[in-house]
């Protein structure tokens, strides 16, 4: 219980300097010196290639604009689409059957995605050829064997 009297504050401690020991002084530590990063890879001019990542909607269409601005594509260019070789070949052709869609999205028609195994949802990797004017599609199937072969040569694993 309290008595309603304050308690006496014990008094602020002070440092007593003898008793005190002077810093030391601390050389600065020389930087680490920066890895050596690998020379760039040289590029060829014109014909390099361009990449985006995309996801079939239910109507087999993929955005593509980027891309298609890239190679000068605009909404209404008829199209060529073909299945060839586990990929979906696109290539602007006068009397192509599909065309660029309003939303700058390329249209993947059922049968072509059939036979390369791209489902509605899953990734798909575009790859633009500037110099040949066309856009080739490439099922996750196919760029996650490419890959796992690459890892296991780069890793020295059998594949």
């Amino acid at each position: 219980m309290s008595s309603g009297r304050p308690r006496p504050r014990p008094p602020d401690e002070q440092l007593v300097e003898a008793l005190v020991p002077t810093p030391l002084p601390v050389a600065v530590p020389e930087p680490a010196p920066l890895p050596t990063l690998p020379a760039p890879v040289a590029r060829s001019g014109d014909g390099r290639l361009l990449f985006d990542v995309a996801r079939p909607d239910a109507a087999g269409r993929v955005t593509a604009r980027a891309l298609l601005r890239a190679l000068g594509w605009t909404p209404g260019l008829t199209l060529h689409v073909d299945a060839v070789t586990g990929a979906i070949l696109i290539t602007p052709a006068a009397d192509g059957a599909h065309a660029v869609g309003t939303r700058e999205e390329l249209p993947l028609p059922a049968a072509a995605r059939h036979l390369c195994g791209i489902a509605t949802g899953e990734p798909v990797l575009q790859a633009a050829l500037p110099r040949q004017n066309r856009i080739v599609v490439h099922p996750s199937n196919t760029i996650t064997a490419v890959l796992a072969d690459l890892h296991a040569r780069i890793l020295g694993e059998p594949s």
